[in-house]
């Protein structure tokens, strides 16, 4: 399999692309407005303690405070707590901490009491969505090339990617000689088949960066950045780049300098297979990545076989509709509903990944009358989501057909990370029928003229409103100038909603709105 990476750099964003023999697998966008926040580290101040809910908000001089759940506070929030110089934090025994890298066993975790005014030190674990502020947890992590290191912390750890018994155990050992004191380590997926000096070197940068980190936080007051990890491109190459990848294309002399300057310094021997793109055309055009991007926007995404999914976005959750179209090779319904349903489970995959969907996703597939069937479309779809970096869980199909998904949320979907809400329909992606915007401006008409007696009415609307009002052989607009004997005149404005209109009197030229609000 021919994995690369694609980089089209312009003066407004960066958007890199992962393929996978040509197929787009994995696409992520970097622009000014929206920047990377995930691994953000900020000194922070507590705005509010809420017992309730088990959580606390940070004010990080965001637009919105920044969400601190009781379950990521880390074990060794105590001794950041102590390296801040807070020596007023108590302790509760009560609380329980919660955070993924807990072993299994339930053991009571002491955690410092959070109080309103508190001065701490948090990480941004999942970017704003809608009007959400940020998730931040107070368990510090650093991650490098090969290593992630955990300030004050005990753990030592190997990627559970990495299947090779032998060179888990390896690595082990390498990450309990050479990691220091008061400090825990996790071996990335990358690592694998990497010697010591490597590892060293790689967590060399990592305590360097911890020292600056430490120093900035002790010597600032909040809310401040005291560091602001790699920008999207330079985070995808540290975190995917690894020796499935053949190649890296980018199109901009300024990232191909960066890319390569990282790389030499944690990776020489990856910096070969860095490659800058000189032609006159298009990166993703050369490389057939745009037409892909359409497909990923869009809210149908065509089969191989001629049916078609429909993807929804909700406030709740993502709704997917799995549709057999056209497609009827075979005369048993039941082939052909199964044939179409491991299709869509693969797309489904692919979008999600593409689109990075998370939270909760509803997928309606076709009806199986087979329970053996059913079974095949939910193990494919574990089977491909395999290769999703995020975590997700998956129940069974049900009676009704539908399969439940939940996949980790880090940052919004690239459909609402590029997309606006239309002003003309407001995100429903429906306009009023002719029919039924005659009779708004009726009701309307009828209700100005008992209030104010009006006979010379100016009204600006919408120009698609105007044109619907002046269809027909015999106008709409003419039936209501007999229908309530006013002198109307249209007067289109662009800047009016498609479903109101502003009346104005043609008398004395005031706002006559007011008075059937």
């Amino acid at each position: 399999m021919l994995k690369e990476i694609i980089i089209n750099s312009t003066s407004t964003q960066t958007r890199v692309a992962i393929t996978e023999d040509g197929n787009l697998v994995d696409f992520f966008v970097d622009y000014p407005e929206n920047r990377r926040m995930v691994g953000d580290i900020y000194l922070g101040r507590i705005a509010r303690v809420l017992p309730g809910i088990r959580a606390a908000f940070i004010d990080i001089g965001m637009k919105h405070d920044a969400f601190l759940h009781f379950s990521d506070i880390g074990e060794r929030t105590q001794q950041l707590q102590d390296m801040l110089g807070d020596e007023d934090s108590e302790v509760d025994d009560e609380d329980e901490n919660n955070h993924s890298g807990s072993t299994s066993e339930t053991t009571q975790t002491t955690i410092p009491t959070l109080k309103k005014g508190q001065d701490i030190l948090i990480q941004i674990i999942k970017e704003p969505v809608n009007n959400k502020g940020v998730r931040v947890t107070s368990s510090i992590s650093l991650p490098g090339r090969f290593c992630v290191l955990l300030p004050y912390d005990n753990k030592v750890g190997v990627s559970k990617k990495l299947t090779d018994y032998r060179e888990r155990k390896r690595l082990r050992y390498i990450a309990r000689q050479i990691i220091p004191q008061n400090c825990g380590l996790i071996i990335r997926t990358v690592a694998q088949g990497q010697p010591e000096d490597a590892l060293k070197d790689d967590l060399t940068q990592l305590l360097k960066k911890w020292k600056e980190i430490e120093k900035r936080a002790k010597s600032t007051s909040p809310p401040e950045l005291v560091y602001q990890d790699l920008n999207t491109t330079v985070s995808v190459v540290r975190d995917l780049f690894n020796s499935d990848v053949s190649k890296i294309f980018v199109d901009s002399k300024k990232l191909y300098k960066e890319i390569k300057n990282y790389l030499g310094l944690v990776q020489p021997d990856m910096a070969e297979k860095v490659e800058p793109y000189k032609s006159s055309h298009s990166i993703f055009d050369s490389f057939k990545i745009d037409e892909q991007i359409k497909t990923l926007m869009g809210r149908k995404v065509p089969l191989p076989s001629g049916g078609y999914l429909i993807i929804e976005h909700t406030e709740a959750m993502i709704v997917i509709d799995v549709n057999s179209g056209r497609y009827a090779k075979s005369k048993e319904q039941e082939l052909n509903s199964l044939k179409t349903d491991l299709e869509a489970a693969r797309e489904i995959v692919r979008q999600t990944r593409l689109r990075d969907i998370g939270g909760i996703i509803v997928v309606d597939f076709i009806d199986l009358e087979d329970d053996k069937n059913r079974k095949k479309v939910y193990d494919e779809l574990r089977k491909e989501f395999r290769k999703d970096r995020a975590k997700v869980s998956i129940l069974p199909m049900s009676d009704f057909g539908l399969i439940q998904i939940t996949r980790q949320r880090i940052r919004q979907n690239i459909v609402q990370a590029l997309k606006e809400t239309c002003p003309v329909c407001h995100g429903t992606g429906l306009l009023t029928k002719s029919s039924h915007v005659v009779y708004d401006l009726e009701t309307l008409l009828r209700k100005l003229k008992m209030r104010t007696g009006e006979r010379n009415l100016i009204i600006k609307c919408h120009p698609s409103t105007a044109a619907k009002l002046r269809e027909g052989k015999i106008k709409s607009l003419m039936k209501l100038q007999l229908k309530f004997f006013i002198r109307i005149k249209l007067q289109e404005d662009e800047g009016v909603a498609p479903d109101s209109f502003v009346f104005i009197s043609g008398k004395s030229g005031d706002d006559l709105t007011k008075e059937i609000e």
